[in-house]
């Protein structure tokens, strides 16, 4: 009977992409509603508001980007560096690597023999490629992608902060901070029940996470923005 390929597509292809986009678009939003909700708290201006929603959501984007393009950078350049040492002992001491790699396998349940096969089929096939999943526990899936995380960051930050700022742009100035904080709760809702959906996690209780501490972020500003406001 002929072979079929049967091809299978896992939620963990998604985390590198997946927990920069969520990560950018919950500090866009809470950052940016906090900020508009602790300036409107202090009593100034639709404009003054404004300003510093624009200006939040300007900086946060290019902070996003330049912190997660950074950390990101210096996980790739550590995974470099340890497939270039593991390059240059396979090249000095393929005898030694060979028995390090059957002994990764025999500590994962198989006999010594199957083991040694085992090994031996994935040092020919791609000796590098097996040490750098079995023995660093580097992939392809998982693999450091410091431009996609800085892109998705940033892009999800900015489309994060944009909803606060539009809302603080159309609503009456004297329902800013009720009107902004509430509409920032459901959207922080959305996003955390989107987020649980596509990593196959329970809807409810993404959701009910990040409002919550969304919620406390906007409570927190809001004091300090009346508190400060009231002795300027």
């Amino acid at each position: 009977m002929p072979r079929t390929t049967h091809i299978e597509r896992h939620r963990s292809e998604r985390i590198g992409w997946l927990r920069a986009a969520v990560l950018g678009a919950n500090d866009g939003i809470v950052s940016t509603a906090s900020l508009i909700v602790g300036v409107a708290a202090a009593e100034t201006s639709r404009s003054n508001v404004l300003v510093a929603g624009v200006a939040g959501l300007v900086a946060g984007a290019m902070s996003m980007a330049a912190g997660e393009y950074v950390s990101v950078s210096s996980q790739a350049d550590t995974e470099n560096a340890d497939l270039a040492r593991e390059r240059s002992e396979l090249a000095t001491d393929p005898a030694f690597e060979l028995d390090e790699l059957q002994g990764i396998y025999e500590q994962r349940g198989l006999d010594a023999a199957l083991a040694r096969q085992v090994a031996e089929q994935l040092t020919a096939r791609d000796a590098l490629g097996a040490h750098a999943r079995d023995e660093l526990g580097i992939s392809a899936v998982h693999a450091a992608r410091p431009v996609q995380a800085a892109l998705a960051s940033a892009t999800t930050f900015a489309v994060g902060a944009a909803l606060p700022v539009l809302m603080t742009a159309i609503v009456p100035v004297t329902r800013v901070i009720a009107i902004v904080a509430s509409a920032s709760l459901v959207f922080l809702a959305l996003l955390g029940g989107v987020a649980a959906r596509a990593g196959g996690a329970s809807m409810t209780r993404g959701a009910v996470r990040v409002t919550f501490w969304g919620a406390f972020a906007l409570a927190l500003t809001a004091l300090i923005g009346r508190v400060f406001g009231a002795t300027v």
